[in-house]
């Protein structure tokens, strides 16, 4: 079946098939470089999806055959995590920690082959605190707006989102409710390229608007390319006392199209991030095109000034694009896929080329990809 290994009509099973992304020598040495990525040296062969970085030289990474990466050093080394029992083949494709201690995986596949792990103790042991009971389901993204709060996102089953909730920092999840996160019977799901098809609060500019209630996912797919963007229909502002908790998981979603790469199982909103300022949205950056031509430029990026009005990419990056990020100390969006990463300056109107490595997922200064491949950039070395 093509439908399924990245959580959208066979993207997955097309992301192993396709030349560059199967196990192989990562080829990896002290002062290599990709444009201005530094390879480092990660010790495994294994495709890495997934990637956190939690600053202050801490970070964690993850990927095929139950792989889960840890560097308290800033990447000189990486060490190899004790795999999950039972998971020496599932495909982590997404890893998300709070400290050098705690952290959570999430295994991509159809039915009970998505999982979430997690661990308190730097990876010795892990604990399963949830597994797929839907055989037709299957997760694509995991985002948490603090250390208590996450969301994880699946492809439709029975015509709608499953979108998750966890209020204890993954130990236990209960599902969203709205009528909002239909599909319509459009044919799109999404997709578990990078662990970044999902965003809560984004890149938060104001700390004050880092907690519980707002998401974005995006979508591809046959149906077309949207992005979907939701709330708890829990009052906001000033209160005596905590929410009811009866509003907490029901939810107020809306979709609306957006102008990239669409109709095609394997094109799409591969990534989506959004920055926030007191006011609300300032910006979002959405990116991915069509992985099955994964130097075909058109439709790769789209961006909104506001989270409403959406635009083309004016200058698109150089290819499919798999993951973006937003970094405040340089003001720029970068973006990375199969062929390679870009950046913007100017809120996504126009890319430029960094390099033309094999690239899958970020989080800065971090960027992983196939045979396990780890890169790390020098911000203060980019210019304008």
């Amino acid at each position: 079946m093509l439908r399924r290994a990245c959580g959208l009509f066979g993207l997955g099973l097309m992301l192993v098939l396709m030349p560059g992304l199967g196990a192989g020598a990562s080829g990896q040495g002290l002062n290599q470089k990709s444009g201005p990525w530094a390879l480092q040296v990660s010790g495994t062969t294994a495709g890495l999806r997934g990637v956190h970085s939690l600053g202050g030289g801490v970070a964690w990474a993850s990927g095929a055959n139950g792989t889960v990466l840890r560097t308290e050093d800033g990447g000189y080394e990486w060490q190899s995590c004790t795999v999950p029992e039972g998971a020496e083949k599932m495909d982590f494709r997404g890893v998300w920690a709070w400290d050098t201690n705690t952290a959570i995986v999430m295994s991509s596949g159809p039915g009970d082959l998505s999982r979430i792990y997690r661990t308190t103790d730097g990876c010795s042991h892990w604990t399963l605190v949830l597994t797929n009971s839907d055989k037709t389901g299957f997760y694509d993204a995991m985002v948490f707006a603090n250390r208590e709060v996450g969301y994880l996102l699946g492809d439709p089953v029975n015509g709608a989102f499953p979108l998750l909730r966890t209020a204890d920092g993954g130990v236990t999840w209960t599902k969203i409710q709205s009528p909002g996160l239909t599909t319509d019977s459009l044919g799109i799901a999404a997709f578990a390229a990078s662990n970044s098809a999902m965003t809560d609060a984004g890149m938060v500019v104001n700390a004050l608007l880092a907690g519980d209630g707002r998401v974005w996912f995006g979508t591809g797919g046959t149906g077309g390319a949207f992005i979907y963007e939701g709330e708890s229909s829990c009052p906001r502002g000033d209160s005596d006392g905590p929410p009811d908790p009866a509003c907490l998981n029901m939810w107020n979603f809306k979709r609306q199209p957006l102008p990239m790469a669409g109709s095609s199982a394997s094109a799409g909103a591969f990534s989506l991030r959004v920055v926030w300022w007191d006011e609300g949205v300032k910006a979002a950056v959405a990116v991915g095109g069509d992985f099955a031509k994964p130097d075909q430029t058109d439709g790769t990026s789209a961006w909104t000034p506001d989270g409403v009005h959406w635009t083309a990419a004016e200058k698109p990056p150089h290819g499919y694009r798999s993951a973006v990020t937003w970094d405040a100390d340089v003001n720029a969006w970068i973006a990375v896929g199969t062929n390679g990463s870009d950046i913007s300056w100017d809120g996504g109107r126009s890319w430029r080329p960094l390099d033309n490595g094999d690239w899958s997922a970020l989080s800065l200064p971090f960027v992983v990809g196939p045979g396990g491949k780890i890169g790390k950039i020098n911000l203060d070395q980019l210019h304008k």
